[in-house]
């Protein structure tokens, strides 16, 4: 932490008590007439146009999911429609004052966001940007589509695009804004400042903090929404973004044009139900939404409930808030009441309401009561209002036709085209940097302490004589991370790293020692102990254009980030139809000594999850390599580093690990030992244990064993591995994962089917135990240690003469622990 920071013990034990700010609550109170000053009629009739363009598009789809049919126009729709009839000023009131600069995350039931920000986008944006944009999306893929018989101007001709490209993206079109990947609760539109709507409640909680962050870091304008709902108060997600964006060290820590809070606004969309579950009285204990931004820090985020049901009032608070934004006193936490006639889904019959409150709403309803107020104040004819619902409704007909049409608007074709899919997953781009401009480093790399020191390191573990230096001497597997991540440092000026205890300490393994010199705060900086924010926030950073360095520190704590590791950061890429880049690498550390909590090898965990490239080096010229490979591409990376093994020295490149820049493809195993009687493959430190094997087999048993170092599990070439199969015929995989479920027995099936005819005999797996890892001094019982690649072998693929076995590997035994389940 800090040594700035002194806690003075004499003040923090004085007796006091902490005074709550006033929150505000439906303080809005203005008239049409009063606002006469700050809208020209145009303007109040675009808020209604845009009310009734979402009301009219939400309605369209109930239609389909609950008749089969709008406007007699037939379709089957086996999507979800998660709709937001009734909080149609809401989200317009909230959209009103944004520019495409300014970035809006959805939420669960976010088609009425979309359609909102993007209106606000055509009204503001100039002809030729409108025609820019519509151009270059997927080479005017779309405009193409719905200029055809276009007479309007570029407006009406942008509105056509947006409804049109929405609706084909909830269809699942190809010629949908996402490629149809995304569909109803993915579907979004960047170019108009549109961010991904989240199907997981509350998931946009933490990822928008991030792109707030990336605003704040690289000195973007504009600030950023996360539109959640109330429901979404309930979970971990957005308990820590809250925390994420309001931390102090933004105001007491970071300098210059750095300092202050983080252009964000979460925008709770309170229709005051969680699906079938009332969040106030029921699911919650705030009673007001508001309520909770009190807790979160000293301004209590600038805490208001909005009625959200006058579109007026929910502009005038976000033009307020936003000038709070401007001046850096962020984050805000607005509480916009607002209220869903329909259920959670059409399929939801509402049983949970009465129809008493639904009726109750719709008699105060937002459109109704807002072109009631229009007629009155002599804005607007009911005519006028009556001829523009008329035009939205044959819109709507229009895009609905364009968007079922077959021909027109397909699905991607899977059949003549299988690996469409497939390749979305990866976008497998090379790049130096994320922005070209100045990075901001606090010193020439050569001036600094660490790299001074490396330089004088020895970068081969032994001398001419194979004697090993000391390990003060040698240059070890933490230097050759660090010399990667140093190095991406002073050429991408977008890179930021932070977690937990990154900073002062120098990371929680030293691997960091010398970067807290080098950087400043707001590039390498201590995160909340708060995993899912920690994945969360670099999330939105990279899908904006940074690229980010996240750390978990402990492989065990993966399940605290689990819906961001396993749900978010592999999936928007695809989901995006590689619209969204992903440039993030998590650094995670496998460790040991530490028992069950503290121990695991989740390698297994992330290797299921189709998204995401997951590496282990494990020694020093291939952990440099890795790096330096993972922090050029722009796809999202787990780095496993095993804490057993940090200063360990390079053993195998001849050579020692080069100084200058070098890459490693991923998915690329390295011979460690070339055999010839049996091949050994592994992944992480179980590497060193392995070649103590081999050379035991040698010394006792005359077996000259071929060591394979995985190095990557995604992606992984086996030609390497099956050409030394095709050599011994046999086949040892390895390493430190629970060996139930583990990524080493989908090698073994893979290596199975692949190299059958060239096997003496089945392939066998050794890993650890199916327990909770034991404290340090009992672990020799639990991962694989080189007795049990002995007893392996003479047990399951040739006698090995003389061998006393210690562990049993028969298949007695085999069937006995799985039907124990250890």
């Amino acid at each position: 932490m800090p040594k700035s920071q002194f806690i003075d013990p004499v003040e923090v034990r004085k007796p006091g008590s902490i005074q709550f700010k006033e929150i505000p609550v439906n303080q809005y109170s203005k008239s049409i007439e009063e606002e006469k000053a700050n809208f020209s009629n145009e303007e109040f009739v675009n808020i209604f146009h845009d009310m009734s363009l979402i009301r009219e598009f939400e309605t369209m789809l109930n239609l389909i999911k609950i008749k089969g049919e709008y406007e007699g126009i037939e379709y089957n729709h086996p999507g979800p429609a998660h709709l937001s009839i009734g909080q149609e000023s809401a989200a317009v009131g909230m959209a009103y004052h944004l520019g495409v600069e300014d970035f809006i995350f959805g939420s669960h039931r976010s088609h009425g966001e979309i359609l909102a920000k993007g209106m606000s986008a055509i009204h503001k944006m100039s002809d030729d940007e409108l025609m820019d944009v519509m151009t270059n999306f997927f080479d005017g893929t779309i405009l193409n589509i719905v200029k055809e018989g276009h007479e309007g101007n570029v407006k009406s001709l942008a509105r056509r695009f947006l409804i049109y490209g929405t609706l084909a993206e909830i269809f699942a079109r190809e010629t949908g804004f996402n490629k149809g990947l995304g569909g109803s609760m993915h579907a979004f539109f960047t170019p108009f400042g549109v961010y991904p709507n989240n199907a997981i409640v509350g998931g946009s909680g933490d990822i928008a903090v991030g792109a707030a962050l990336f605003k704040k870091v690289n000195k973007k304008d504009g600030i950023v929404v996360a539109n959640i709902g109330d429901a979404s108060m309930a979970c971990g997600p957005v308990w820590e973004g809250l925390a994420f964006a309001s931390m102090d060290q933004f105001e007491q820590l970071w300098e210059g044009a750095y300092k202050g809070g983080l252009p964000i606004i979460f925008n709770i969309m309170n229709n005051q139900y969680g699906m079938g579950g009332q969040t106030c009285g029921e699911t919650m204990g705030y009673d007001i939404a508001a309520r909770i931004g009190a807790g979160v820090n000293r301004d209590s985020m600038h805490a208001e409930r909005v009625d959200g049901y006058n579109p007026l009032a929910v502009i005038d608070a976000y033009k307020r808030k936003m000038e709070l934004l401007k001046d850096k006193k962020g984050p805000v936490l607005l509480d916009v009441l607002t209220y869903r006639y329909s259920g959670h889904s059409p399929s939801d019959a509402s049983s949970y309401r009465s129809k008493e409150e639904v009726e109750a709403w719709e008699k105060q309803d937002c459109i109704a009561s807002y072109a009631s107020d229009l007629v009155g104040a002599g804005i607007a004819k009911e005519t006028e209002l009556e001829n523009i619902k008329a035009d939205i409704v044959e819109l709507m007909k229009y895009a609905m036709k364009l968007a079922i049409d077959d021909k027109v608007s397909p699905h991607m074709d899977m059949e003549k085209y299988p690996e469409l899919i497939g390749d979305m997953m990866f976008s497998n781009e090379s790049l130096d940097k994320m922005e070209d401009r100045e990075v901001e480093v606090n010193h020439p790399m050569e001036e600094n302490p660490r790299v001074q020191q490396l330089a004088k390191k020895e970068r081969f573990a032994f001398d001419a004589n194979g004697k090993p230096f000391s390990k003060i001497k040698q240059y070890q597997l933490r230097d050759g991370i660090f010399e990667a991540v140093v190095d991406r440092f002073y050429k991408d000026p977008t890179l930021v790293a932070y977690g937990e205890e990154n900073r002062d300490w120098g990371g929680a393994f030293a691997v960091y020692r010398g970067l807290t010199e080098a950087l400043p705060y707001n590039r390498l900086f201590n995160s909340p102990i708060s995993e899912a924010s920690i994945i969360g926030t670099a999330i939105g950073y990279a899908m904006c254009g940074g690229r980010v360095i996240p750390e978990i520190m402990y492989c065990d704590f993966l399940g605290r980030c689990g819906d961001e590791v396993f749900n978010q950061m592999p999936k928007w890429q695809a989901m995006s139809g590689n619209v969204i880049k992903m440039p993030v690498v998590v650094r995670v550390s496998v460790g040991s000594k530490y028992g069950a909590q503290h121990s695991q090898d989740w390698t297994s965990l992330v290797a299921h999850i189709p998204g995401l490239k997951v590496v282990f080096p494990v020694t020093p010229y291939d952990a440099k390599g890795l790096m330096n490979t993972a922090l050029q591409g722009t796809d999202p990376v787990i780095f496993f580093e095993s804490q057993r093994i940090y200063d360990i020295g390079e053993q195998f490149h001849e050579g020692g690990v080069p100084e200058g820049y070098y890459e490693i493809p991923f998915g690329e195993p390295d011979v460690k030992r070339e055999g010839k009687d049996i091949t050994i493959l592994t992944i992480g430190a179980t590497l060193y244990r392995a070649l103590e094997a081999a050379d035991k087999l040698k010394e006792e048993y005359g077996m000259e064993a071929e060591v394979i170092d995985s190095r990557s599990l995604v992606p992984f070439n086996y030609e390497k591995v099956l050409e030394s199969v095709k050599k011994t015929g046999r086949i040892i995989i390895s390493g430190d994962a629970n060996s139930r479920g583990s990524f080493l027995n989908d090698m073994a099936r893979n290596i199975t089917e692949l190299a059958f005819d060239d096997l003496d005999a089945p392939p066998v797996v050794v890993g650890s135990r199916n327990w909770i890892t034991p404290a340090y001094e009992l672990e020799e019982y639990f991962f694989p240690q080189v007795d049990w690649f002995l007893d392996a072998i003479h047990e399951k693929i040739v006698p090995l003469k003389g061998h006393v076995v210690k562990n049993n590997y028969t298949n007695a035994e085999q069937i006995r622990r799985n039907k124990l389940g250890i």
